[in-house]
């Protein structure tokens, strides 16, 4: 496979979506929040649960990581995080912004602050219900700059009631599950209309793809390559 041309890394942070679909073979349902009008990146948009990955993101000890298909391909094209870092990355920014748990029951004593609650409900962090699903680049300009992966799962993989957002932190308001017929109604930012359409015609599967688009939106060209 040919490999992309290298990538300019300057204020671009990588950053990890999950995009959570429930009911996939019958209604599928995407679980969407908004984000606040004084958000300094994409205000007021309906976005999937996701944000930065952090440093500490590295250290967090999983149940169990991404699965062999998605490890190689996230391995390969990453700027610097790993692929377990992501995945964690993922699993703790849906936990933090909806207050849903990917976990397998586990002790875990010294668990940081941001996942304590996690921790709490006597879970360990559960990666592999996630696939890669879709990768893009913020484009130039913006105010913010990320290289994020999507990874998609079925709801049904929680260990949380999938209606029971009372953990969630205020990042994300009016969080739902919305009818896929539905959602295009919704103030979304273009990558996420396009990342829709991916899914639409990805389900009933929330597998790992044949192979994974990476729009890439930076300073050479915006080409979509496949993953």
């Amino acid at each position: 496979m040919a490999q992309p041309d290298p990538i300019p890394s300057m204020a671009i942070r990588d950053a990890a979506t999950v995009i959570l679909v429930r009911d996939p073979a019958t209604s599928p349902r995407v679980l969407m929040g908004q984000r606040g009008a004084t958000a300094a990146f994409m205000p007021d948009k309906f976005v999937f649960p996701g944000g930065a990955v952090d440093a500490g993101d590295a250290t967090v000890p999983l149940a169990a990581g991404p699965g062999e298909v998605c490890r190689a391909r996230l391995a390969g094209e990453t700027t610097g995080a790993t692929p377990d870092q992501l995945a964690a990355a993922a699993v703790r920014e849906l936990w933090e912004e909806t207050g849903q748990c990917l976990g397998r029951p586990g002790e875990w004593s010294d668990a940081p602050d941001d996942w304590s609650g996690f921790a709490e409900r006597g879970l360990v962090p559960d990666a592999s219900p996630l696939s890669f699903f879709f990768r893009a680049l913020t484009p130039p300009g913006r105010s913010r700059r990320f290289d994020a992966r999507f990874f998609i799962a079925d709801a049904a993989a929680l260990a949380t009631d999938p209606d029971d957002f009372s953990r969630a932190e205020d990042e994300l308001i009016h969080l739902s599950w919305v009818p896929l017929g539905e959602v295009r109604a919704l103030n979304l930012p273009f990558i996420t209309r396009v990342v829709l359409a991916e899914l639409a015609q990805h389900l009933p599967s929330t597998a790992a793809p044949a192979r994974v688009p990476f729009i890439r939106n930076d300073v050479i060209d915006g080409r979509v390559i496949w993953l």
